[in-house]
């Protein structure tokens, strides 16, 4: 019988078992070829979710408690190789995985870059982003970290150098002499993880665990280089080091692919209106023809002209279907529960882990309803790294119900209105509403 060619290897079909967040496993066959990217991109074909390039693909390791998201160039069929028996793949959100790419001045403050104090003088975006991605000028990322001693079980807080050879740390303070310099762990043959059970598993100092682990390690503790930071940012700087060490350009063109794709897509398919501030313009349609409000005061009145009649519309709506004038329409009051940002009723520790997994970006954010207060809702939002909570109240106001979330002073008549009102103004709140945490089922 004739051996197969390396060729024919490569395209022969495997089978891989993907999980959504609720638990649900869906086994699907693909080519031993297909990279983490095109799948995420086929998972939302099928999921029919929308494709904003925010979709990832997560190695997740519950013994462990480790996971990572896989690089758009990954092949699926190798990295399911390297994992154990109890390890899966989740299909999830990531806002944050490119967001260095986005707003580079955001991450890695001075100190910790060993060519910003050499310099003395601050980089610009464009140049921060020349010398990470080139070979010949990457600079040194430094600083203090935990590290778990290997085989016990304390922690020791020491200096930290990553360099394109690999993880240092430094026996005698902050020397950089090579003889003071410690190798910890090897970049090309590793991975780095979110530590998602620093504290209870590994007896953590902080909650804002990582860890490298070998390709080939056989999923004993003792393999794993235990690191953990001080806050989320810092532990959020080293790991997007790292990645950047790693793989360099290649990082950078994964985060572009998706944009040029858009751009070609868009020469040869009708141009789509996006709803944004910018966008939206004022009209009026009281004659044969609708016509553009140029004018601001007129613009303005109108719609405070068109908000009284519509109010108006949606109180006489409200009397007629409802036999109590205090009972809002039952549309209003579980229209919200098909969209993708409610969460129902969880709780605050199970939206904060939302959050983190979702990639702690500005704007990211979910409702769910209220612990302390069952006909109330609360909106958590992720700004600068910090989650923040604002509770959302019901008020009544000449029979009908209205929510709002700064004490009445603005008022909607769903959470749908509100969600979107905060779309586009941000209002009492640190910043405008620009993700949803979203859950799809497989």
């Amino acid at each position: 019988m004739p051996s197969c060619s390396p060729d024919c290897c490569l395209l022969r079909a495997e089978i891989v078992k993907i999980f959504s967040e609720d638990g649900m496993g869906k086994v699907i066959e693909i080519p031993a070829d297909m990279t983490a990217r095109d799948l995420c991109q086929l998972l939302v074909y099928k999921s029919h979710c929308v494709d904003d390039n925010s979709w990832a693909l997560v190695e997740h390791h519950p013994l462990l408690g480790l996971e990572r998201c896989l690089e758009d160039h990954e092949l699926v069929v190798q990295v399911q190789a390297s994992m154990n028996s109890d390890s899966r793949f989740l299909f999830r959100k990531n806002y944050a995985k490119y967001e260095f790419f986005r707003n580079p001045l955001t991450f890695f403050p001075e100190q910790m870059v060993a060519w910003c104090q050499e310099t003395n003088r601050t980089i610009p975006p464009s140049q921060l982003l020349q010398n990470f991605l080139a070979t010949s000028s990457c600079p040194e990322i430094q600083g203090y970290l935990y590290v778990k001693e290997v085989g016990r079980k304390s922690w020791k807080k020491v200096y930290i150098f990553l360099r394109r050879s690999g993880l240092y740390c430094s026996t005698k303070g902050t020397s950089k002499e090579p003889r003071h310099l410690q190798f910890l762990a090897d970049l090309d043959d590793s991975n780095i993880f979110t530590v998602t059970t620093g504290k209870k598993q590994h007896g953590a100092p902080s909650d804002y665990g990582f860890c490298i682990r070998p390709n080939k390690c056989r999923g004993e503790l003792k393999e794993l280089r235990m690191l953990c930071a001080d806050d989320e940012q810092g532990r959020t700087c080293w790991m997007m080091a790292f990645r950047l060490f790693k793989y360099g350009i290649l990082l950078y063109q994964n985060y572009k692919i998706p944009q040029q794709r858009k751009t070609l897509l868009s020469h040869f398919s009708a141009p789509v209106r996006s709803v944004s501030e910018n966008s939206l313009v004022a009209m009026d349609f009281s004659g044969r023809i609708g016509r553009v409000i140029d004018n601001p005061v007129e613009a303005q009145s109108a719609a405070m002209e068109e908000g009284h009649a519509w109010r108006k519309r949606s109180q006489r709506m409200n009397v007629l279907g409802s036999h109590s004038p205090l009972h809002h329409s039952s549309l209003s009051s579980v229209i919200h529960i098909a969209q993708l940002w409610f969460h129902g009723r969880i709780t605050r520790e199970e939206s904060h882990r939302i959050i983190h997994q979702q990639g702690q970006v500005d704007g990211l954010f979910l409702l769910r309803v209220s612990q302390s207060n069952p006909k109330a809702f609360v909106l958590t939002l992720c700004h600068h790294q910090k989650i923040k909570h604002f509770q959302i109240l019901p008020c009544e106001e000449d029979g009908q119900i209205f929510f709002s979330l700064d004490d009445g002073s603005t008022k909607f008549t769903d959470l749908i209105q509100l969600v979107e009102f905060y779309q586009l103004n941000r209002g009492v709140l640190p910043c405008k509403l620009r993700h949803p945490c979203t859950f799809v089922a497989l």
